[in-house]
């Protein structure tokens, strides 16, 4: 802010001096066309020095006074975008981070979850052996205490079968010997056997 002052202050001091050398010239330029035409045409030369001065003393007075604040506000449009590029480009960096971070971690859980499946499966189908030969045991305790059961039932139908054919075949033979004859003696014989017991 100092230093804009301070510019202003020499530029009127420029402009000033400019004017201050044009009514020199100006005067310069009359005195010569009262002393000469060689006079004249230095005066002239002169004065077109002066004017050149002028103009290039606006014109400096003009670009000092104008082009600091258009540079400055583009410079701080260029610094303004600088800064956002850099912030822009730490963000993305700083995303792609974080994918590589994810995709990383994406790996190490796809292995994690198939260790964890194979393990998994290898237990199941341990686990499913066993039940199947626990089931295959009961099946066959379960076969062979119906084979067991089928043979007791199968026997004692057997010794109940030879039971009535024993008594079949006794009361067919009893039948064969037991005559009228037999069967008296044989009560005769149980009569006797009565008597000679005490009542």
């Amino acid at each position: 802010m100092r230093d804009r002052g301070i510019r202003q202050i020499g530029w009127s001091y420029v402009a000033a001096s400019a004017v201050l050398l044009f009514f020199v010239a100006a005067l310069s330029a009359q005195a010569a066309e009262e002393g000469g035409n060689a006079a004249t045409e230095r005066a002239n030369e002169i004065f077109k020095w002066i004017n050149f001065a002028i103009v290039a003393a606006v014109l400096l007075w003009l670009f000092a006074k104008k082009l600091p604040a258009v540079f400055r506000g583009n410079a701080e449009k260029i610094s303004s975008a600088i800064t956002k590029a850099t912030a822009a480009k730490e963000e993305a960096e700083r995303q792609v981070r974080e994918a590589e971070a994810k995709l990383a971690n994406l790996q190490r859980e796809i292995a994690a979850l198939e260790a964890t499946a194979r393990r998994e499966t290898i237990e199941e189908g341990e686990r499913i052996r066993v039940v199947a030969q626990n089931d295959a045991k009961k099946v066959g305790i379960a076969a062979q205490a119906e084979i067991e059961a089928a043979e007791r039932a199968a026997r004692l139908e057997l010794k109940a079968l030879a039971a009535s054919l024993a008594v079949e075949g006794a009361e067919s033979q009893l039948a064969k010997q037991l005559t009228p004859a037999a069967q008296e003696t044989l009560l005769d014989t149980f009569v006797k056997s009565m008597e000679g017991r005490p009542n």
